[in-house]
């Protein structure tokens, strides 16, 4: 080989590798670099758990947290715990290249000084939604325009469709959410809420209280929504709260109780929100028809 052809081929070697070579920057504003997109994933969130699978990457997810449950394949893979104190030893027994979780986790600061890659990412709104998308997308390589845009017009136009399938009669009703119970509210300021919003009703917990508040259940009491929906992810009967059953919207049925694998759906800020849409949509539509 001639010397310059030696060095026309590794001037190309290092243009690829460059082109590879990946940065993002995470919630808590830290940015990570990779040479490389990440080959081993390990997911404490399953909001991102679901996003890399629908950005067309489950197959670099080495492991998952106790509730990341979907798409299937995802639960033959092994489980390290919570997403917000799983076991140390297992996450670094994996060999991760990073780690996502969020950013509430417990956890970053150990596997960080382990000299585990940690990326934190916590959406909590719809633009948060999208951004996220977006940065799980520069983290795995994935083109926005076929990757996190295309995923978000997905959810904007399924949000859209179910505003529009509504009964005349469902606009504008008052609207409570229990993401958990407590109860822990979905306020006008989370995804849930900003969601509702866009389907034309009106959420009783007010953007000041923040996006995930623990209410006393005399606020819901004395709120009176028109319509009540409750993930219950506890495989248990839902016992209601003292009073509530004197409440319009139980006594006349206007109730949804949503059991533990359409609760995953409603509650994930993630690529489902788009059936989370439709979900809402159809108790709006059974409690007013």
């Amino acid at each position: 080989m001639k010397p310059w052809h030696r060095l026309l081929l590794a001037a190309c070697c290092l243009l690829a590798g460059a082109a590879q070579a990946i940065t993002i920057t995470d919630d808590r504003g830290r940015q990570l670099h990779f040479d490389e997109p990440p080959r081993r994933i390990v997911s404490l969130l399953p909001s991102l758990t679901e996003s890399v699978c629908e950005l067309q990457h489950c197959d670099r997810i080495v492991g998952v947290d106790r509730y990341s449950n979907w798409p299937a394949s995802i639960q033959r893979l092994p489980q390290v715990g919570g997403g917000l104190d799983p076991n140390i030893e297992v996450v670094v027994a994996l060999r991760p290249d990073v780690v996502l979780l969020s950013v509430s986790s417990r956890v970053s600061d150990r596997l960080e000084a382990l000299g585990v890659k940690v990326a934190a990412l916590e959406p909590k709104s719809h633009a948060d939604v999208r951004r996220v998308l977006r940065v799980v997308g520069d983290l795995l390589a994935v083109p926005h325009a076929q990757g996190a845009d295309r995923v978000w017009r997905v959810i904007d136009a399924a949000v859209q469709a179910a505003a529009q399938s509504l009964p005349e009669r469902a606009r504008g009703t008052r609207v409570y959410f229990e993401v958990s119970r407590g109860p822990y509210a979905a306020g006008a300021s989370s995804f849930i809420g900003e969601t509702l919003v866009r389907l034309g009703v009106r959420n009783v917990v007010p953007p000041e209280l923040g996006p995930f508040p623990r209410l006393n259940p005399e606020f819901v009491l004395r709120a009176r929504p028109d319509v009540i929906m409750v993930a219950n992810r506890s495989m248990q009967p839902m016992v209601l709260y003292p009073g509530w059953q004197n409440m319009a919207a139980v006594k006349e049925g206007r109730m949804c109780e949503f059991g533990p694998e359409v609760s995953d759906v409603v509650v994930r800020p993630g690529p489902r929100m788009a059936e989370a849409a439709r979900i809402m949509a159809g108790c709006l539509a059974k409690s007013f028809p």
